[in-house]
């Protein structure tokens, strides 16, 4: 009995220091916000404040007309100048967009301040971030709600005190059409501001509405459009609007001030600062927004060295900053037609998906740890095909881009069906993805892809990688039909499924493009890059994607040779460093011809599980983690794009991956930390153990689940979410 009470102590004693765990102090928001080297992207994270799936992510803006790759988020560490605080952002993304409403304090009469900072004098953490202004003096610190961002500012004692807005600040004018269409500041009162912007750019007429509130009142206002002075008009009206507000200096130093936004109406905006934000409590906020970030990221423990698992919950925090929240607090958001429609009580409307990134591990990861959020994103890109037409490729504010090759909301969705997500309608997928990839549209020629059984180069650019990932997506559709009985739709998309071997030149040994005569074309250099468009081949060279077949492994070793030959290949891949002409932007962290810093060869370390060379797998990994991810603001060899980056290390770190990331299986390396713990949502636990000597010792010895020897490369969902222990004896041999 002193035994059971003794187990019983200890257990909850574990429990009680588990609960009371701080997940949020291994956050490092700073890192990914500044590149390896000249010759790498940056991470493009940002370190300003938001909570999980926010609308608002309000931080700093260091560049003036951020663009694409290094400053696209319009944050990066190597800068030291500062131009404001906007509300939001994209995270990761190779491309720019949003970085709407600017608002700075300052404390001279300039209507476009900057002013210097140091990263001795800044601070970030989930949902808050602080830095002190060194040419004014003031300090900021800024944090929010889902909908709203809440600032506060002190100013120096005796010195002006001012804050400017500014609604023409937005990425760089020009690329992609970008500009302002129409924009709008009203002075309500002397504490309330409100307006609205129209841009249209990346995202096509966006219309950002907002309600700001102050704590104190204005003594005077001033606002422009360009270099027209409204003097104290209450309101203006225009395509580059500026406005000065000014506070009484000798009454305090402290100012507050409280900004929603709404993508359908001021009243709208009103109303999410009413239920959200209701109160001048800063502190309140800053610790609701880190209550939050504990609970999301407590859904996985690990137990390991300090440095992985600052890694680690950096990126688990770095999934859960986009999808981005799109409707309101009460359910209105605007379609894909421009109208505005209404979300059931209690679901949420959802925008910002970098499908060709994050339907390789994001969402699998989020099928692992907040189904339910998977679920509801399910649901918009459904409501979006419900308005456009057809599933969404890259959406963003609500609006396709058409960014990249494919149609990845396929997978997203059959991986959601076949794994049986509470609250998925299997049957509403099936017809959504059949219309989506069944008929031509901008985005797909579908009559052109079944006609020659492949994307020839000469009528469709980037032609084999569009072969390559349209035919797993094909395959997506095929196994949904199957299991839901529809033979027709198996049968068409199970052939369209295996076009990729019509590209297959077993002479060289890679995929190549064909023009619509069948004949290859020539000359072909395996080294030579693509990049997205006039090129066979997206962001990478025929090196990086012959591996590209998750669907069918097996069938792509039996066209390489087998078992040998396809090891030989992969071991050529990882070693050879030859070049030819100039590398794609997008190519950095490279081990040979693999490149982690983009996504389209993120699975080839674990094709030797396929082939019989787990071990090599097992070091490949390793290598990569250790090699490309770190601490510092350097700490991701490329762009993060919503988070893929930072899932492909949580999978990894954690000991297996999702090859083919609709399907229920992964393939398994050995894990970073001795212990992980998975807290799945049907209250099960899946634990994996994994304890080690010193770090050399990543190599499998013996692994069990539940008790039982286990001899398989692979593990299966199902054993996952049936809780457990998958357990690992490791070695250095």
């Amino acid at each position: 009995m002193r035994r059971i009470n003794t187990l019983l102590v200890i257990w909850i004693a574990e429990m009680t220091t588990m609960s009371a765990q701080s997940f949020t102090t291994y956050v490092n928001p700073f890192i990914g916000t500044g590149a390896v080297d000249k010759e790498s992207l940056s991470g493009n994270c940002y370190p300003g404040a938001t909570v999980p799936f926010g609308m608002v992510q309000l931080g700093p803006d260091s560049r003036t007309d951020p663009s694409w790759g290094d400053d696209g988020n319009g944050y990066n560490y190597a800068d030291d100048v500062l131009y404001g605080f906007s509300h939001t952002r994209l995270s990761g993304t190779g491309v720019s967009d949003f970085i709407d409403l600017l608002l700075m304090p300052t404390t001279t009469s300039e209507m476009m301040p900057q002013s210097k900072f140091s990263h001795d004098e800044e601070e970030a953490h989930p949902g808050y971030y602080r830095v002190k202004l060194l040419s004014s003096g003031i300090g900021a610190e800024l944090t929010t709600t889902t909908r709203c961002g809440i600032h506060h500012y002190t100013f120096p004692e005796g010195e002006k005190q001012r804050l400017t807005i500014d609604l023409d600040h937005s990425s760089q004018k020009g690329t992609w059409g970008r500009k302002v269409i129409a924009s709008q500041l009203r002075i309500v009162s002397p504490t309330v501001i409100e307006g609205f912007r129209t841009i249209t750019g990346w995202a096509k007429l966006r219309n950002v509405y907002f309600h700001i509130e102050l704590s104190r009142p204005m003594i005077a206002h001033e606002m422009y459009d360009k270099n027209l002075k409204a003097y104290d008009a209450p309101v203006i009206n225009g395509e580059c609007l500026h406005a000065g507000i000014e506070f009484d200096a000798k009454k305090e130093n402290e100012l507050y001030v409280k900004v929603s936004i709404s993508p359908v109406s001021v009243e709208n905006a009103r109303e999410n600062m009413k239920v959200e934000a209701d109160s001048w409590d800063f502190a309140s906020y800053r610790n609701a927004a880190e209550k939050t970030w504990n609970e999301y990221l407590g859904k996985i423990e690990v137990e390991g060295t300090e440095r992985d698992k600052t890694i680690f919950y950096t990126a688990l925090y770095h999934t859960m900053v986009q999808p981005n929240t799109m409707s309101d607090v009460n359910g209105e958001y605007m379609a894909t037609d421009y109208t505005i429609r209404k979300m059931p009580k209690g679901k949420t409307y959802y925008s910002t998906f970098s499908l060709w990134d994050t339907y390789r591990a994001a969402h699998p990861l989020y099928n692992l740890i907040v189904p339910e959020k998977n679920a509801d994103f399910a649901e918009s890109l459904l409501l979006h095909y419900d308005s456009y037409g057809y599933l969404p490729i890259w959406v963003l504010w609500g609006q396709e881009n058409y960014c990249m090759i494919g149609n990845h909301s396929l997978p997203v969705l059959v991986d959601m069906a076949r794994k049986n997500i509470a609250g998925i309608d299997k049957k509403r997928i099936l017809k959504a993805c059949y219309e989506s990839v069944a008929h031509a549209h901008p985005g797909f020629p579908c009559e052109v892809w079944e006609k020659y059984g492949y994307m020839p180069e000469n009528l469709q650019s980037q032609s084999v990688s569009i072969t390559l990932e349209q035919s797993f997506d094909d395959w997506c559709v095929a196994q949904l039909a199957n299991e839901l009985g529809e033979e027709e739709i198996c049968d068409r998309f199970t052939k369209r499924s295996k076009y990729y071997r019509n590209l297959f030149n077993a002479e060289s040994g890679f995929f190549q493009a064909k023009n619509d005569k069948g004949e290859w074309i020539e000359p072909f250099d395996p080294l030579q890059y693509g990049a997205n468009g006039g090129n066979p081949f997206t962001e990478g060279n025929p090196w990086q994607w012959v591996w590209y077949v998750p669907q069918d492994v097996e069938d792509l070793i039996g066209l390489i040779g087998g078992n040998e030959a396809f090891v030989k290949k992969l071991d050529d891949f990882f070693t050879i460093t030859d070049t030819s002409g100039d590398k794609n932007v997008n190519a950095s962290g490279f081990v040979g011809q693999y490149v982690q810093g983009n996504e389209p060869g993120h699975h080839a370390a674990y094709l030797y599980d396929y082939a019989g060379q787990p071990r090599k797998t097992q070091k490949m990994v390793h290598h990569i983690m250790e090699a490309f991810y770190n601490t510092e603001s350097t700490g991701y060899a490329g762009n993060d794009d919503c988070g893929e980056m930072s899932a492909w290390y949580i999978f990894s770190s954690m000991g297996f991956y999702p090859v083919n990331p609709a399907s229920n299986e992964y393939a398994l390396s050995s894990p970073v930390f001795s212990k992980v713990r998975i807290h799945l949502a049907n209250g099960k636990t899946f634990c994996i153990d994994a304890p080690r000597k010193d770090e050399k010792e990543i190599y499998i010895k013996k692994q069990t689940l539940n008790g039982a020897n286990y001899k398989s490369n692979f593990l299966k969902y199902e054993s996952i979410m049936e809780g457990g222990t998958l357990k690992f004896q490791l070695t250095g041999k």
